[in-house]
């Protein structure tokens, strides 16, 4: 009997060795998106690096960071052109749209939403908007409210509801649904009837109508889903006033939400009130010390609340960068942008942004200067995240190409 039948009839099972060429290869972690906009902005001299590339001499409020100087880029000498309007800029900061201070403004998809529409579609949450203002804005240049406080969203991410709240989540789905599919009923009826121009304004209504459903659909395939079980307690509520204790507690709830990969792509905005933040050393309102006119006690009381914000933004890119995965650590994976839609608040100014990219597949540990007055395009940057993220995008706002410099690993 020959060997190899007499083995098969004995019922013996020989594994074969393994091959390195047919091992499945690991699957690589998401790509992940986070936008942080501080409406107020830094104090430029105290911001921004002293020379340019790998070799430049940090700031003040940067040299805290030198642990991790190698993940981050700082970028200088860019803003959105045509965006004006000084606070109101705020509301472009993602987006790139002219003029947000004028009667007549109409915003457009911001950066982390059109990510969150190819993103998205794979976790719980396809976004979080976060914060005290909202960065996010829909294809119809509608604005996503923002949740502002941290416990909360620390709740909706990973506390579990009863029962009986489940239920009547359900009976909302199901009433939402009902109520849209009556309203495309009238609306789809009123195509006909509408001149040119009110029918481009329904084309709009009927869009943010399907993006609703869409939405509901999805929530609904959640519903019955268990959400992801964390040991850290929820934040407690932190007063509005508290700036940089906010943001640290906004920053604690998203590691967890990356971490379990309950949202890819999330957008937090900064407080810019009037309130006297809980910090020694600070006796007046945040926004009167923005407008610091170069008296020395304001910019002085400005830097503390200021190297405070950074500080809780650095606990973040080293919450990220000490969580392992594979090929790396979740900050390899996540890109973290910081900036403001100003770059001098004393003077309402919307040039010169201060912006720091962190994370991704990027070389970084650089300072790419751009000309201060004839400034470069941000929305240059914004293409290279997305083309960072994967996706083979060549404009964005009013970005044409690629920020020149910032290059890819590998």
């Amino acid at each position: 009997m020959q060997r190899r039948l007499f083995l098969r009839q004995a019922g013996v099972c020989l594994a074969l060795p393994a091959f390195e060429s047919l091992r499945a290869a690991p699957s690589r972690p998401p790509s992940r998106f986070v936008a942080i906009n501080i409406p107020l902005g830094f104090y430029g001299p105290n911001f921004f690096p002293t020379g340019t590339g790998a070799n430049y001499q940090s700031s003040p409020y940067l040299e805290p960071a030198a642990e991790l100087r190698k993940s981050f880029t700082v970028v200088s000498g860019t803003s959105h052109p045509d965006v004006d309007g000084g606070h109101a800029a705020e509301k472009s900061f993602l987006t790139g749209a002219p003029h947000p201070g004028s009667r007549s403004f109409q915003n457009t998809l911001s950066l982390d939403q059109w990510i969150a529409d190819r993103l998205g579609k794979e976790t719980r949450h396809a976004s979080l908007t976060l914060g005290e203002h909202s960065l996010s804005w829909s294809s119809n240049g509608v604005s996503i409210p923002a949740e502002s406080s941290p416990a909360k969203t620390f709740a909706r991410l990973f506390l579990k509801g009863t029962a009986s709240e489940i239920g009547r989540q359900k009976q909302q789905l199901a009433e939402g649904r009902s109520i849209l599919d009556t309203v495309l009923e009238e609306a789809r009826s009123m195509e006909n009837r509408v001149s040119a121009m009110d029918r481009a304004k329904l084309d709009q209504y009927l869009t943010a109508v399907r993006e609703t459903e869409a939405g509901l659909l999805k929530a609904d395939r959640w519903i019955d889903t268990p959400k992801p079980v964390v040991t850290t307690p929820p934040p407690a509520e932190i007063p509005s006033a508290d700036v940089a204790g906010i943001l640290r507690a906004h920053f604690q709830v998203l590691v967890l939400a990356l971490r379990s990969d309950s949202t890819r792509v999330a957008a937090l905005g900064g407080n810019g009130g009037s309130q006297v933040p809980p910090l020694k050393g600070v006796t007046m309102g945040y926004h009167g010390l923005s407008h610091h006119g170069k008296n020395p006690e304001m910019i002085h009381q400005l830097e503390i609340i200021d190297r405070a914000t950074l500080a809780a933004w650095l606990e973040f890119l080293t919450a990220l960068r000490d969580t392992p995965e594979e090929d790396g650590s979740l900050l390899d994976h996540t890109q973290v942008l910081l900036g403001s839609n100003l770059g001098n608040a004393s003077g309402h100014i919307t040039t010169n942004l201060p912006i720091i990219l962190a994370g991704g597949p990027f070389r970084h540990g650089q300072h790419l200067a751009f000309d201060e007055k004839q400034n470069h395009p941000l929305g240059n940057l914004f293409v290279s995240i997305l083309q960072g993220l994967g996706f083979e995008e060549e404009r964005f706002a009013s970005g044409t190409k690629a920020l020149p410099g910032l290059e890819r690993q590998g």
